[in-house]
């Protein structure tokens, strides 16, 4: 049997499918029943909005989207919190802006091994030839 303790309320629990106990389970259904029966009735809602009526947190509702449970397709104004900066988004983790600055990034960090690299066989070139050059003047 596998235990773990649960990382929503910290109670010991026997670990079978989910990574929480099965009274945050229910908890999480219960959350879960409450947004969706919101967004049923307030298409138009925006996260905070919901998150503010139901008392769900802004985190377990982006996780409902994630996880298929809440479709933000009929949802015009529904998205969730970019987890770089923080922006509204309707899809992926990142926004186009992070995901812009994220690939720039790599693309100066791939720059700068290519040209540390090549400095390195440049120095290593150059000590041989300075190793020649001595040896010719002796």
């Amino acid at each position: 049997m596998n235990l773990d303790n649960c990382p929503r309320c910290g109670k010991l629990f026997a670990k079978n499918f989910r990574d929480v106990c099965p009274v945050c389970i229910r908890e999480i259904d219960k959350e879960y029943e409450l947004c969706a029966n919101y967004l049923r009735e307030f298409k138009n809602s925006i996260i905070t909005e919901v998150s503010e009526a139901t008392g769900v947190t802004i985190k377990q509702i982006t996780k409902f989207i994630r996880e298929g449970r809440i479709s933000i397709v009929n949802a015009p104004n529904m998205g969730y919190p970019c987890e770089s900066c923080g922006t509204i988004i309707r899809e992926q983790n990142l926004c186009d802006s992070c995901r812009e600055r994220i690939e720039k990034d790599k693309r100066h960090m791939l720059e700068s091994l290519a040209k540390s690299e090549e400095l390195k066989r440049a120095s290593k070139t150059m000590v041989v030839y300075k190793g020649l050059d001595r040896y010719k003047e002796k």
